[in-house]
């Protein structure tokens, strides 16, 4: 089981089982067996869209929300920032480790070539922003028009 803390301190709980996947689809129409099946783009979406991550997780904490009286939106509120990457994480691990052995390894060597991936992407848009380039053609579009 993996866990993350929110910015309210509460600390969530992720298992999957058999039954929060159907939960999940049931509440969420999300199947998180899709994560396997490279056409679904799920592994991506979970990654990058954080209102499915907070949706797909709290119909996984459903039950620890009921007991902790939090609502949906309460969970929401309390997903931002550096929390959204430890549930992110603890969503993708855990999911990973529902599956059996041969599919979990593929999975794992899935997560880490999108980590590499994302890392990959900010340090390029980190480099494009630092790049004196940039610099210099916004500098010329600031400049006064000559008539």
């Amino acid at each position: 089981m993996q866990t993350f803390t929110d910015q309210s301190n509460n600390v969530w709980t992720v298992q999957i089982t058999v039954a929060t996947i159907k939960r999940v689809q049931a509440l969420v129409g999300v199947n998180l067996l899709d994560v396997l099946d490279s056409k679904s783009h799920l592994l991506e979406k979970l990654s990058t869209d954080p209102i499915l991550l907070c949706d797909v997780l709290f119909a996984i904490c459903q039950q620890q929300a009921e007991s902790a009286n939090v609502s949906d939106e309460q969970f929401g509120q309390a997903l931002a920032g550096d929390v959204i990457d430890h549930a992110t994480t603890a969503l993708l691990q855990e999911l990973a480790d529902f599956f059996p052995a041969a599919k979990r390894t593929v999975l794992k060597k899935a997560l880490a070539k999108l980590r590499q991936v994302e890392e990959k992407a900010l340090e390029i848009a980190s480099a494009q922003l630092d790049s004196p380039e940039l610099q210099q053609q916004l500098e010329h579009l600031l400049q006064p028009a000559k008539t």
